[in-house]
């Protein structure tokens, strides 16, 4: 072998010694984001079985209010039944038509001369009207023309 092929031959030497570190350096530095990933899978693994465990209680909260709540519903529209049954036929055909005009509340409790369907007071004129309504007379509120239930607290 020559000299000047010797020379190549450690020239070449030197520059796959300097290749083989720097693909060394690119190894390490794609370990080095590699552990820092999967740490961050890691974590955020946590994170996600966290967030669904507490997914999966408000689910399991949302299922047995849902049941009480089924059962409220079942045992009111049972007292209901029996209470319109005692109703007369108009009244509750006209309270029927109120509650689909106005939002589920078809009659509202009169209370220290406040309507509690539509939170206005009555003014001085329909006060007294009401007042001299006889006691099983059918009163409307004049502002929301709800039912007005007539307790005693209903300051008249």
């Amino acid at each position: 072998m020559s000299p000047k092929d010797l020379e190549n031959l450690q020239h070449e030497v030197a520059s796959l010694a300097k290749r083989q570190g720097d693909l060394e350096d690119v190894v390490l530095e794609v370990m080095e984001r590699r552990e820092a990933a999967q740490e961050r899978v890691t974590e955020l693994t946590g994170r996600v079985e966290s967030v669904q465990a507490k997914v999966n209680d408000a689910l399991s909260r949302r299922d047995a209010a849902t049941v009480v709540i089924d059962d409220e519903v079942a045992t009111v529209t049972k007292e209901r039944e029996v209470v319109a049954a005692s109703i007369p036929a108009d009244l509750i055909k006209l309270y029927d038509k109120l509650r689909a005009q106005s939002g589920g509340v078809g009659a509202a409790r009169l209370y220290q001369r406040r309507c509690e369907g539509c939170q206005l007071e009555l003014n001085i004129t329909e006060v007294n009207e009401v007042r001299a309504a006889a006691a099983d007379a059918v009163v409307r509120c004049e502002n929301c023309r709800r039912i007005l239930v007539r307790t005693p607290e209903s300051g008249l």
